[in-house]
């Protein structure tokens, strides 16, 4: 009787160890497919699009996304048809347009940005974004992003507007339009690990 009662608990085990051995395979499936949904393939090296004329900024928003942070360039009137240009690159310093002067920007890297945008009206020279030089943008908070670090407005210079984006590190970066915006999303890791 005890070789089968020690058979049993043996196998009891054995049942309980293929189970749980099943449940820890059934979690990473999901893990791999959750970091396969991450992967971008973006790259960071510049990347640009030439205007096809010059609309007002109309604000600049950002969001948390599950692989990457988003920062949205409203552009007043534009629609998808228009073409908004942008030119997006890392940089070691940002200076500002115009003046040439550095503009300290937090985190382990900077990209540049600048889209064919100016804070003003061309026609009336009315200011239609509030961005002030070497100031964080106007109700924009990154604390708590993944990648985001810090904001900085470069100038408003020659139908452009500059953006200094402060990121953790140099992480690969893609830059697209849709319906009146430029679109720029800085991915979490080179890895696509969350």
């Amino acid at each position: 009787m005890r070789r089968w009662g020690t058979a049993l608990a043996a196998m009891v085990l054995a049942g309980g160890t293929l189970a749980a051995t099943a449940g820890a395979a059934g979690a990473v499936a999901p893990a791999a497919a959750e970091a396969a949904a991450c992967e971008t393939g973006w790259g960071s090296g510049e990347k640009t699009a030439q205007p096809a004329g010059h609309t007002p900024l109309g604000s600049i928003r950002t969001g948390r996304h599950a692989c990457y942070d988003r920062m949205v360039f409203d552009v007043k009137g534009a629609t998808a048809a228009d073409r908004v240009g942008y030119r997006v690159a890392y940089v070691d310093t940002l200076y500002q347009d115009g003046s040439g002067e550095e503009i300290p920007v937090g985190g382990g890297a900077i990209l540049d940005i600048h889209v064919a945008a100016p804070s003003y009206d061309p026609g009336t020279g009315g200011e239609s974004y509030p961005g002030r030089a070497r100031k964080p943008l106007p109700g924009v908070n990154v604390a708590g992003y993944q990648t985001f670090r810090d904001t900085r407005f470069g100038a408003s210079f020659e139908g452009e507007t500059q953006v200094g984006l402060g990121v953790r590190a140099r992480l690969p970066f893609r830059v697209f339009q849709t319906d009146g915006r430029v679109v720029v999303d800085v991915a979490h890791s080179w890895n696509a690990v969350r």
